[in-house]
């Protein structure tokens, strides 16, 4: 196991993907490939769901609602570009969050087989979800371009937001894969508790437009400060805070090294609990 080859050094988290590169690459795509097998569309419908949902927003939020997000320079359709930029960071955690507790019982095929590396099993999710999360960046930025007939050059400062944004998402996740083993609730609580934070995050509103005193629970949710900086350089053309980038970077790489302690602690008493 990695805790026994390289002890608990925090470049274990890079260790993991780095020895297991191969393999992890060619289970996320049989794992994207297996979402859409035995659809007439195929791999489409990841372009067709977000272009469809993106239209959707747009219609019902600032065409039914008329919702608007109060900055200068918002064109009327602008709202449901926000509304999306920030639904792509906040799914991004979210799918790769709810799956993650039943990762290791729904493999649990694996967990006898010492030689295979389960902690991959957290990358595989992950590298899912960030497919589909770049798939409706490139659908956002589409529509954009078609709004505004011109594209931020800040665009190209969003897989910066997506590196923080994974390695928090990864040591959460393998904190739940290890805890959905002993404890099945969890599986059934992430989904409360991802709406709540996307809710509690500026998606359907700025943050200015919540009253003082609850300020603390939209700023407590570690997704507001990268879905704002993804509305930033996607949709007001504004370069990332890299001081928050580089603070965020370092909690998301601890986050994920104490994920990935927590998992390979645990994962000994897997066999016994499964």
């Amino acid at each position: 196991m990695l805790s026994q080859r390289y002890g608990f050094s925090p470049l274990m988290v890079l260790t993991s993907m780095s020895t297991h590169w191969s393999l992890i690459r060619q289970l996320t795509k049989r794992e994207i490939a297996s979402r859409y097998r035995g659809s007439l569309l195929g791999v489409l419908w990841a372009f067709l769901h977000p272009m469809v949902m993106l239209t959707v927003y747009t219609i019902v939020f600032r065409g039914v609602f008329g919702m608007r997000w109060g900055r200068e320079g918002e064109g009327a359709l602008d709202f449901g570009l926000l509304l999306f930029s920030g639904l792509i960071v906040h799914a991004l955690f979210a799918e790769s969050v709810q799956r993650a507790p039943y990762l290791i019982v729904n493999h649990s095929n694996y967990v006898k087989k010492v030689v295979f590396p389960l902690e991959i099993l957290v990358w595989t999710s992950v590298g899912t979800a960030l497919f589909h999360a770049a798939i409706s960046a490139l659908v956002l930025i589409l529509f954009y371009g078609l709004l505004h007939h011109s594209l931020h050059w800040t665009m190209l400062f969003l897989p910066l937001l997506l590196i923080p944004l994974a390695f928090v998402t990864i040591g959460v996740s393998w904190f739940l894969a290890s805890a959905g083993v002993f404890v099945r609730d969890i599986g059934q609580a992430s989904g409360p508790v991802m709406t709540v934070m996307l809710f509690l995050s500026p998606v359907f509103y700025p943050a200015s437009a919540l009253p003082e005193s609850y300020r603390a629970l939209l700023y407590a949710n570690p997704l507001t400060f990268l879905i704002s900086q993804a509305q930033d350089v996607l949709i007001w053309g504004k370069a990332p805070s890299w001081v928050g980038i580089g603070v965020y970077c370092a909690c998301s790489y601890l986050i994920a090294w104490f994920g990935l302690l927590w998992f390979q602690q645990t994962r000994k008493a897997f066999a016994d609990v499964l």
